[in-house]
């Protein structure tokens, strides 16, 4: 039976640890800093032959409602309530803390079933530091090393006791229960056609992107607030999109195979800012992973603020997503606040297509994360831009078409001699790749090339995605040998 647990604990006693070692990969930032985690993150772990859902919090500190503390712990406390069990983690080297004992009393009241975790504990201070969880009153500790993978024959042991139930296995399977292992490493399997549209919003700081992804799903699942670098970890959260009603993104239609209904997998990330402005390890922790949720994304949502659209950064942001080759969206975030719609609009439209011509015609769609206005339109973009990128083209119409555009406009010659360009071919998608055969190929100009790009585009409905052309020239069969007189 599947089941949830979430890490609870103060900053840093090495919960997002322990989540990277349970889910098998490096989702989370982990760093020596406190509170590098600050919303809440769910993986699938494994241990032995148990699989679960894994929650990832940030650290339980005191604070105002209102503050990033008080919204940080607000997440955690929606995870509580979202588990089926809990792990309460201290740190073994540091022993129990008045925090510790403050929280303790918060995860008891919750009623749930719970695993002390005396994280750290490898040496002689982390096995005192153990012994001394049992002044908190949550059971018998399970001493463990989160970084070292040590404990966790133990912690299966608890788990097993703590859920019951949900971990019982039939007869059969108890006997063919497997030695106790963790996941193996990502496998690179992200790009599944068969899994959910893997979507990522990416922008520079404050560009709105967790309250866009909060008005898509229907609830505050993303920590948001009006300072700048809220977000930290690149954060999915998936859900089932059905056109015209953001659904709570837990709710799980009957109907999800719907013409109109898609699955989706929405990846939050950190503002990315110019490199000679990133300031501290952590923010390059989190401009990498916020780069790596790009690589792996299917389509990328590059979110701009209405107001001031276009800076240089923007730019900078939409050269790198062409050049990992995902589908491309323009969010233009903020629309509320643009006074002369119709007239911004095709402005901003324009600008696009002069600013970006790597990938002309890219939707560009004005939304609101505050109103919800244009969400649909956005996700639906998304969705047409998904179907483009996977466009393949017949090898006899692309070269119907090569003909026509070679005799409108013939290759240049270079040094007296002449390109011949005999035909081409789609060899792949994700994004359109064409390999184009013929003769000089090395001396054809860049111009050339872009004209070419832009005639694909244009005849094949092409619009926005990026395009990879490879010259391949045959062999010259006299390429060595001495010239006759």
């Amino acid at each position: 039976m599947p089941f949830t647990v979430a890490i609870i604990g103060r900053p840093n006693v090495g919960k997002s640890t322990l989540f990277n070692r349970l889910v098998g990969k490096k989702l989370a930032l982990v760093d020596d800093q406190p509170g590098v985690t600050r919303d809440r993150r769910a993986g699938e772990a494994r241990l032995g032959d148990l699989s679960f859902t894994i929650i990832d919090t940030a650290g339980l500190e005191e604070g105002g409602v209102q503050t990033l503390s008080g919204r940080m712990r607000a997440q955690t406390e929606a995870a509580i309530q979202d588990a089926d069990a809990i792990f309460f983690m201290i740190d073994a080297r540091v022993g129990v803390t008045p925090e510790d004992s403050h929280f303790a009393s918060l995860v008891r009241r919750a009623g749930k079933p719970l695993i002390l975790l005396a994280n750290k504990a490898e040496g002689k201070t982390g096995e005192a530091g153990a012994y001394d969880a049992f002044t908190l009153g949550l059971g018998d500790p399970v001493p463990l090393s989160a970084e070292h993978g040590d404990g966790f024959a133990e912690l299966y042991a608890a788990l097993l006791e703590a859920l019951p139930e949900a971990t019982a296995l039939s007869e059969d399977e108890e006997d063919a229960r497997p030695e106790l292992a963790l996941a193996d490493d990502e496998d690179g399997s992200e790009l599944d056609p068969t899994k959910p549209l893997r979507i990522a919003i990416v922008g520079r700081p404050n560009a709105g992107k967790s309250t866009l992804i909060n008005r898509l799903l229907g609830e505050e699942r993303l920590l948001t607030g009006p300072e700048a670098g809220v977000t930290r970890d690149s954060i999915g959260v998936e859900h089932f999109w059905r056109k015209g009603e953001r659904d709570d993104s837990r709710k799980r239609s009957a109907d999800a195979g719907a013409s109109d209904t898609r699955a989706l997998k929405v990846f939050d990330t950190a503002g990315l800012r110019k490199r000679a402005k990133v300031d501290g390890k952590l923010e390059k922790l989190a401009a990498a992973d916020a780069l790596r949720a790009v690589k792996f994304a299917e389509v990328v949502v590059v979110l701009l603020d209405a107001a001031i659209p276009f800076e240089k950064q923007d730019l900078t942001i939409t050269d790198l997503v062409a050049r990992e080759g995902r589908a491309l969206v323009i969010g233009l975030n903020k629309w509320d606040m643009i006074a002369d719609k119709g007239a911004k609009l095709v402005e901003l439209r324009e600008e696009a297509d002069r600013l970006l011509p790597q990938v002309r015609g890219a939707a560009v769609v004005p939304v609101s994360g505050a109103t919800g206005q244009g969400v649909d339109a956005l996700i639906e973009a998304a969705i047409k831009a998904h179907e483009i990128w996977n466009k393949r083209i017949s090898t006899a119409r692309l070269n119907r078409w090569l003909e026509g555009a070679l005799e409108q406009n013939p290759p240049p010659a270079v040094a007296g001699r002449r390109i011949k360009i005999r035909y081409m071919t789609q060899p792949k998608a994700r994004p359109p790749h064409f390999v184009i055969f013929g003769n000089q190929l090395d001396e054809l100009p860049e111009s050339y090339q872009r004209y070419l790009i832009n005639g694909l585009r244009k005849t094949f409905d092409l619009p926005g995605t990026p395009i990879r052309v490879t010259l391949k020239q045959g062999d010259n069969p006299y390429a060595g040998q001495k010239r006759r007189r």
